[in-house]
């Protein structure tokens, strides 16, 4: 089978694929793929990866057209896979590059954010959006002798958006990040209602307020790609309608 990859530098006009014919083997992954390529065709490709182990999240880019952590795709599972995820369509992830997923797998930069270098990306504006929500504890509260305590059903809902792991997945699949650059993405948006909802958090309506702003929880239109795409399974799209109906159920108690 092939890896079909795309390469891209400072100074070239455009970008192109480097084809690479590799032998998998049980278990190889395409992160594993991408180092054979290295030491077997170019060792000047560039790509991010830490853990190797799904949890630094350093690692997601675009594969066969859907965004994932290359760490832990493996390469017989995309063969004749094609379109497996059904994603909401968006420029990005239409086949605007010939390719065979029959034989071949095709990697590419995760979408929506600038290419620096081949598969690398430049995470900055993910990055101010995720802290201009402010994604740290906060409470009114005195400090306790020992700890502050949550009920097992608030933990579980909290727990939920707790385990992303900011790899973006959802910010490349994401239509709307496609189409404007201002708005906030799904992890950020995610992660603030994580805090709203954290019993053990000042208890106001600022967290929701932060994002009660046209680039904020209102720009959503609900195409469900974040969720489909999340590694870890966290739900973006659930937090956000949530926290509209919050907003909502605040404007409509304050008019009386």
């Amino acid at each position: 089978m092939k890896l079909k990859i795309y390469r891209y530098e400072e100074g070239m006009v455009s970008p192109h694929y480097d084809v690479f014919k590799l032998e998998p083997y049980h278990g190889m992954t395409v992160l594993n793929a991408l180092f054979q390529f290295q030491e077997q065709f170019d060792d000047s490709l560039a790509f991010r990866y830490s853990c190797r182990g799904a949890v630094c999240g350093t690692c997601a880019m675009l594969i066969n057209k859907i965004p994932r952590l290359a760490c832990r795709t493996q390469i017989t599972s995309l063969i004749n896979e094609g379109h497996k995820i059904s994603l909401s369509p968006y420029p990005a992830i239409e086949d605007t590059v010939s390719w065979n997923p029959k034989d071949e797998v095709l990697v590419e930069p995760l979408p929506h954010l600038p290419v620096i270098k081949d598969l690398i990306i430049d995470t900055s504006k993910f990055f101010e959006d995720y802290l201009f929500v402010e994604p740290v504890f906060k409470s009114s509260d005195p400090a306790p002798e020992k700890e502050r305590l949550m009920e097992p059903v608030a933990v579980k809902e909290v727990e939920q958006y707790t385990n992303c792991i900011l790899c973006a997945a959802c910010f490349g699949a994401c239509p709307i990040n496609g189409e404007n650059p201002e708005y906030l993405g799904p992890a950020a948006l995610a992660k603030l209602y994580r805090f709203y909802i954290d019993t053990r958090d000042i208890k106001n309506n600022a967290r929701l307020k932060k994002a009660d702003i046209p680039n904020g929880w209102w720009a959503c239109e609900f195409h469900g790609n974040c969720r489909l795409v999340c590694p870890k399974n966290v739900p973006p799209n659930t937090a956000i309608a949530k926290a509209r109906a919050e907003i909502t159920r605040i404007r409509m108690h304050s008019d009386k």
